[in-house]
């Protein structure tokens, strides 16, 4: 990470904390809270109520969202290992992916303006 600008480093430090975040939170409650009690079907959960379905939605739309941008910006940057951060979108939480992949990202392109001749 040695390409990266001192800014970039900002910037990657504020995603790693936003995606450990993202991962805690989802996985104590996934893990920490659901595991331990009996609230029914987990389906029947997201759409118990008018809020639980507003939050479904919306998290279900930012998703793809950040998966069509994960995609194409990868694609167009010619970033390698895409599947990764499609696969932790599905298998973990979008707030765990997106992070990771903006980092990656950065570096991506601070090793790219490196290697272009001065």
């Amino acid at each position: 990470m040695g390409a990266l600008s001192s800014g970039e480093k900002v910037l990657c430090a504020v995603y790693g904390v936003l995606g450990l975040i993202g991962l805690v939170g989802t996985q104590v409650v996934l893990f920490g809270g659901y595991m331990t009690r009996d609230d029914g079907p987990y389906l029947d959960q997201l759409t118990a109520n008018g809020v639980a379905t507003f939050m479904l939605i919306d998290l279900a739309v930012v998703a793809v969202i950040g998966l069509v941008f994960m995609v194409v910006e990868a694609r167009r940057l010619g970033m390698r290992f895409l599947w990764v951060y499609v696969l932790l979108t599905f298998a973990v939480a979008i707030s765990v992916a997106l992070p990771l992949f903006l980092i990656a990202r950065q570096v991506h392109q601070a090793k790219e303006r490196q290697a272009q001749p001065a």
